[in-house]
């Protein structure tokens, strides 16, 4: 299965490199380090919708393509839609490489093409309507304010793609109390606090109960189940732990408001009581996924 490629003219501020980074090495961060972290998410969500060779999947903010690459080696033909140009680049290379055993037809034969669309919402696919009976988005709600209205914006230009009565998910952080990182991600918040109050930026905001049924309702979207999934966040070490959760992106604006390196110490700090004695870095988190249909 070989994965095509589409490049689009993008607009808006959400692919910024953070200035601690240069955006490639943070892309690739996030492919090796921070992404499978959600691994539990998808399978949960693809082993309760059965995905398999009859599944047409549009993946929103599809990352570097980890998600799609699980759906694709259950036989699912897979699209995905991501704005940053380094993860997409990193998908394409994840797919390609392991082509030879994600064909997407039963039996092991060679499927549709892989494609992946650089831009912000599914508004630059070209594959035509009704072409998906699937629509995911798993970047986690419940983590930047605005978060909420960006999303519901991506289901609308994703909804005509899809068939009636297609499922959609969407996944948000669960309650504060139940994810450890949100203790860490309140740095963020902290440190963007004059950034936001001369409209600069957005920081950090914790996981409100109905975001997931407030973005499907703005979607026109019908709530259809529900579920939750442990996703504890573990890195070999404090070092792969800044690398990995500054590549979420969640740190940019506290980056403009003061400065990386600020950024990198109270980080480190915050990550403290989550050290292992064997020097590993723990923490135990829950999320949130809804299903939900198209009308």
């Amino acid at each position: 299965m070989t994965p095509t490629l589409v490049r689009h003219h993008r607009h808006g501020p959400n692919t910024a490199s953070s200035p601690a980074t240069d955006a490639g090495a943070r892309a690739r961060d996030w492919a090796e380090i921070q992404e499978r972290m959600l691994v539990p998410l998808y399978e949960a969500a693809y082993e309760r919708l059965e995905v398999g060779p009859a599944t047409r999947l549009l993946g929103l903010g599809c990352g570097s393509g980890l998600a799609l690459l699980i759906a694709a080696s259950r036989g699912a033909h897979v699209t995905g839609v991501e704005a940053d140009p380094g993860r997409v680049a990193l998908a394409r290379e994840r797919l390609r490489a392991d082509g030879a055993r994600t064909g997407g037809s039963a039996g092991g034969s060679p499927g549709e093409d892989t494609r992946l669309y650089e831009g912000e919402s599914a508004a630059v696919c070209d594959d035509g309507p009704r072409a998906y009976n699937l629509v995911t988005a798993f970047e986690p709600l419940g983590c930047a304010a605005g978060d909420s209205e960006e999303l519901a914006t991506a289901l609308e230009s994703a909804i005509p793609l899809a068939e009636r009565g297609s499922e959609v998910v969407l996944a948000g952080w669960g309650p504060p109390e139940r994810c450890a990182t949100s203790s860490v991600l309140r740095v963020a918040s902290r440190l963007t606090e004059t950034l936001r109050a001369t409209g600069g930026g957005r920081g950090w905001r914790p996981a409100l109960r109905d975001d997931l049924e407030d973005v499907a309702s703005r979607a026109g979207l019908k709530p259809d189940g529900s579920g939750r999934v442990a996703c504890p966040f573990g890195y070999a070490d404090m070092d792969s732990a800044v690398r990995g959760l500054l590549s979420t992106g969640l740190f940019d604006a506290a980056a403009r408001a003061t400065d990386p390196g600020q950024v990198e110490k109270e980080l480190t700090e915050a990550l403290h009581p989550h050290v292992r004695r064997d020097g590993t870095v723990w923490m135990s988190n829950v999320f949130r996924y809804l299903i939900a249909r198209t009308p």
